[in-house]
């Protein structure tokens, strides 16, 4: 029987100038594939996965795989950084395959939906949102355009039966299918020192979101919020340790704490039946308080982060709902008290951004106890509120490759560069990380997370070479 095959391109996950090293310090499980992997397993569907992140191929040792397969269905799910990636490898395919039938998934194209097939002739269909139940009718050989959330070539026009409306039972789903891409757990990393232990993995334990931000994407989901029972989410645990040995798990939840009754459920289980593992996830400071932060540090939590943007109280109140600039101190203590490690996530160039935003934001995140951070660069991203507006703020280089929030493809109005950008973001990281304190909160990472440190160790000349990146260009100091 021949199988589906999924495929998680590689894309592009560098800096401009610089050595891609974030397939060193973050690799990720392709948990979308992996999920549609699972239900296609469960309905009798024989399924291989290829991650090209873990595992790259070449296109041609990629088509002789496929050639050996013979696959009735390849899929692709692609991030915007990610799609003209896989975009290139199905053109080499469908060179040498040209009957194969290729599907795209992923936030991407559900947020643009049929106008990828106008653009792109190589691709066959696009599924729009969820993609377990569209990705099983086609495996059954369902017509394309009976399928809600598909989108598929008609002679010279595109078909679709329109949005699905019934969304999926996320208890009913069967756990991804870890199984099947090689290597794991060991082959992916968790990002460098945000993890006590070694093997790690990966979950999401609810879709959706009930807030629009302005920078997010909600194309797949829209303004639906599900998530798993608290019965679920420890059964998922235990299966990743018992099957696979893995000690730290990452929950990539936009919103985990956002259901407070679920997760009082799901630490007291923990907390009664350990499983020997800790975890991190995302809070948002809404939806916390010191009982569910002390629950939390008794089920093994190690370290939670939090969305807080920037430190200017204007660009907050634009871009983010349901955040008080003024109460992220008494928040990051509270969770500090609980005896939690507390991240604090951050953009540069958001619309609006100007040098004096960037400088109160500096000030801001030095003055905050943080155990770590992430200052990610401002990317307007198709199906986000913002990017229909986007050249009302700035000017804009909608360049897919680089949309990966690693480069700067937007420049604010008040910013007079790129180039000032991306000094003002080396500047920044100099004035965060060239400080005792923080010298001192690694160091004692050797004994809080030693795998890390042997990261760090067995690949420290390229590490080095990305350091020397955003440090060779920072020759004034910020006035903080």
């Amino acid at each position: 029987m021949e199988p589906v095959v999924l495929v998680h391109p590689r894309g592009f996950g560098y800096v401009r100038g610089q050595a891609d090293i974030t397939h060193l310090a973050n690799r990720m499980a392709p948990l979308g594939l992996l999920s549609i992997a699972g239900m296609l397993r469960k309905h009798g569907i024989p399924v291989r996965v290829f991650d090209l992140c873990a595992r790259p191929l070449p296109p041609d040792r990629l088509v002789s795989e496929l050639m050996r397969l013979r696959p009735r269905l390849l899929g692709l799910s692609c991030t915007t950084a990610s799609f003209l990636d896989g975009v290139r490898t199905i053109e080499a395919i469908k060179r040498d395959m040209p009957d194969l039938k290729v599907v795209f998934g992923g936030v991407h194209v559900s947020s643009l939906k049929g106008a990828i097939l106008e653009r792109f002739p190589a691709i066959d269909m696009v599924v729009a949102g969820e993609g377990e139940p569209a990705m099983l009718g086609l495996a059954e050989g369902k017509p394309p355009s009976s399928i809600p959330g598909v989108f598929c070539r008609d002679g010279d026009g595109i078909r679709t039966a329109g949005p699905r409306e019934e969304l999926v039972d996320l208890d009913l789903l069967p756990f991804p299918a870890y199984d099947l891409i090689e290597g794991f757990p060991r082959k992916y990393l968790l990002p460098i020192f945000n993890y006590p232990r070694f093997p790690g993995a990966t979950m999401v334990t609810s879709r959706g979101c009930p807030y629009q931000c302005s920078y997010c994407d909600r194309s797949v989901y829209g303004r639906s919020y599900r998530f798993n029972s608290a019965d679920y989410v420890y059964g998922q645990m235990k299966y990743l340790r018992r099957r696979f040995g893995v000690r730290h798990i990452n929950i990539y939840d936009d919103q985990f704490t956002f259901r407070r009754s679920r997760v009082k459920e799901l630490c007291d289980r923990l907390a009664a039946e350990p499983l020997d593992l800790t975890f991190n996830c995302a809070v948002h400071m809404g939806h916390i308080d010191r009982d569910l932060l002390k629950a939390l540090k008794r089920a093994g939590c190690w370290m939670v982060s939090i969305g807080i943007e920037s430190g200017d109280p204007g660009l907050v109140s634009f871009h983010k709902q349901n955040v008080q600039i003024a109460r992220v101190h008494e928040h990051v203590a509270m969770i500090k008290q609980a005896g939690l490690r507390v991240k604090g996530l951050f953009m540069m160039g958001l619309p609006g951004e100007t040098e004096e935003t960037i400088q109160r934001t500096i000030r801001f995140i030095l003055s905050l106890d943080l155990d770590d951070m992430n200052m990610s660069k401002f990317t307007p991203f198709p199906g986000s509120p913002i990017y229909r507006r986007i050249h009302e703020f700035g000017r804009f280089e909608e360049n897919w490759d680089m949309m990966n929030c690693l480069n700067f493809t937007f420049v604010p109005e008040g910013i007079s560069s790129k180039a000032r950008l991306d000094e003002l973001y080396s500047l920044f990281l100099k004035s965060y990380y060239q400080r005792a304190k923080v010298h001192r909160k690694y160091i004692r990472m050797m004994w809080q997370s030693p795998h890390s440190y042997s990261v760090l160790l067995r690949h420290l000349p390229r590490f080095v070479r990305a350091r020397n990146y955003w440090d060779s260009g920072a020759g004034e100091k910020l006035t903080v």
